[in-house]
């Protein structure tokens, strides 16, 4: 009976190992995303140079966007988190767009899904088509899981102010745009 309770008591101590050791590195690794993305000054010179599609098929360069407050967010329309966010930069972008705010999506999805997402939720703002490939442009600016949504917010001179990794809230978000308009 005791040799019995011992092998339960492995099979019970080493999933739970398993777990404290993947907590501790994510915390790790956490830390470290936050201590290397604070210690380097990040510029948009990256995002300033690359011209997409939009959904209608014509290039869009972001440099023609210079000297706004640019909120450059990466998305997919079967990303529910992105899905939930974009209602309130509609909201911005009408509310926001006279004093010099400018959104743009960067879509890593088909154009076709991507124009009947727009009609779906009357985006008042460019959606580029990216591609899987364009991830690799946001893991540039801290996206170092390459996960959406993503969102980088550019200040009128062109220095990134704010990145995120997930939903943008809204408090933070209006309380970020205050400070750059």
């Amino acid at each position: 009976m005791v040799q019995l309770s011992r092998a339960t008591s492995r099979r019970t101590l080493v999933p739970a190992l398993i777990v404290i050791a993947a907590l501790l590195a994510l915390v790790a690794g956490i830390y470290v995303e936050r201590t290397w993305r604070s210690a380097r000054p990040i510029d948009a010179a990256a995002l300033f140079g690359i011209s997409l599609p939009d959904v209608d098929g014509r290039e869009q360069p972001l440099a023609q966007w210079r000297g706004k407050v640019l909120v450059v967010n990466w998305w997919a329309t079967w990303c529910a988190p992105c899905r939930e966010e974009m209602p309130r930069f509609v909201e911005a972008q009408r509310e926001l767009a006279p004093r010099g705010l400018q959104f743009v999506g960067i879509a890593v999805d088909q154009p076709d899904k991507v124009q009947a997402f727009a009609k779906e939720f009357a985006l008042n703002y460019p959606s580029l088509i990216g591609g899987v490939g364009s991830l690799e442009l946001s893991k540039a600016y801290g996206n170092r899981l390459m996960a959406l949504p993503f969102t980088v917010v550019v200040d009128r001179d062109g220095r990134v102010a704010h990145t995120q990794l997930g939903p943008l809230a809204e408090h933070r978000m209006r309380q970020l745009l205050g400070k750059l308009l």
